[in-house]
């Protein structure tokens, strides 16, 4: 017997983008969904998602929550047996929910499950297949498959890493372990996520099955400021959350000796200072950060 899929979207702006979104879904033959459009303080009006799309649940945030706040938003509303995060600027082609569904239901240890990710403007090129540990020097990881060509299979393969742009998963697992973390904002709120359920025994997997379309970095821009920020700031957080003792202590070494004059010295040869200016700021938010370990404030540095 089919259970419902609850299908979480959060939105900032980009209604067209949207749009084509919700038409994807609206093909898929797995017909037992609901959908969730969380508007994460658009400065648009997304109440046309609502006209042309009825059906769908639109709930409307006064401020923006980051990337985690918004998708708890969207749990909190789902009455669904399993959900699936999907980013808005992506296309879900058909019969991939009836494989996610199918493959979670099947497999015992599954924590999270997540489709091939490939490009949109290259859809035969993955962006994801899976993502490899961790490096407790660097804080980096890196997604398998990056750039090759897509090769689909039967076969769901253990991963270390989810995606957040396009993540399956069951309300009792989230009820078990516990929503998205709200510390980061934007960007590695998945991974750690992720480490959450590894934590507790459930495995990552990808269906090499399935896949979605994705309109990489259409939000924020593929070298901009606002990226640089959190993925420098959130690449230390997760760090100082999931490791201690003498694999922070070599992080740190590593970061300081090697990431930060390197890194200055790319983006002075550049002549991005926005860039640096966001690296460092990301830095030094570690020395003075809220009290409650995390932020979900709109007012960022300046950049420019």
């Amino acid at each position: 017997m089919r259970k419902k899929v609850s299908i979480i979207s959060v939105v900032y702006n980009q209604v067209e983008v949207t749009l084509d979104l919700l038409q994807s879904l609206a093909e898929q033959e797995y017909r037992l969904i609901e959908i969730i459009i969380v508007d994460n303080g658009s400065t648009e009006d997304t109440s046309i998602l609502k006209t042309k799309y009825p059906e769908i649940k639109l709930i409307k945030s006064k401020e923006n929550l980051g990337f985690a706040g918004g998708n708890n938003l969207g749990i909190n509303a789902a009455k669904g047996h399993y959900l699936f995060f999907v980013n808005n600027d992506t296309i879900v082609p058909k019969g991939t929910i009836s494989s996610l569904v199918d493959n979670f239901a099947n497999t015992a240890d599954a924590g999270m499950i997540c489709p091939l990710i490939a490009y949109y403007d290259n859809p035969n090129t993955l962006q994801y297949a899976g993502a490899t540990e961790i490096n407790p020097w660097t804080g980096r990881n890196h997604a398998t498959g990056f750039q090759k060509q897509m090769q689909k299979s039967p076969k769901i393969k253990e991963t270390s890493y989810a995606h957040g742009a396009a993540l399956f998963t069951s309300t009792a697992l989230v009820r078990e372990i516990g929503s998205m973390p709200e510390n980061y904002f934007l960007y590695y709120e998945e991974l750690d996520w992720a480490q959450s359920f590894r934590n507790a025994g459930y495995k990552i997997y990808v269906d090499h099955s399935s896949h979605i379309l994705h309109k990489e970095s259409m939000s924020t821009g593929k070298s901009s400021p606002l990226k640089m920020y959190f993925q420098t700031r959130n690449r230390i957080l997760f760090m100082k959350r999931n490791f201690g003792g003498a694999q922070l202590a070599a992080f740190f070494t590593f970061f300081v000796l090697l990431t930060i004059p390197k890194n200055t010295c790319k983006m002075l040869l550049k002549g991005r200072f926005d860039l640096l200016k966001a690296f460092f700021s990301g830095f030094l938010w570690h020395l003075n950060p809220p009290q409650n370990g995390g932020s979900t404030s709109t007012h960022f540095p300046a950049f420019s």
